[in-house]
């Protein structure tokens, strides 16, 4: 006898913790952290718009709410992918 499928398939990204310092995702089976050092364009966001990602492609994540584009590269390796532009204050 097999097993009836409960719930629905869960999303392939999710924002699983979120700090002071910044917030990780779970890739699928990867977890990422982006320190809000690195990714600054999150640290004033909203936990609402924080949670808010989606997987445009395997390498590829977009915040809507944000307008936030990363490739999954710049978060697996920051120091690849030196911040070319900045928030002004």
């Amino acid at each position: 006898m097999k097993s009836a499928t409960l719930g629905l398939d869960t999303s392939p990204v999710e924002v699983t913790n979120i700090s002071r310092f910044g917030f990780w995702l779970m890739l699928e089976d990867e977890e990422l952290f982006l320190p809000f050092s690195n990714f600054p364009w999150f640290e004033d966001a909203t936990v609402r718009r924080i949670l808010n990602v989606e997987l445009q492609s395997s390498n590829h994540l977009y915040w809507p709410e944000l307008d936030v584009d990363l490739a999954v590269e710049s978060i697996r390796y920051p120091d690849r992918f030196p911040l070319v532009s900045k928030i002004n204050a």
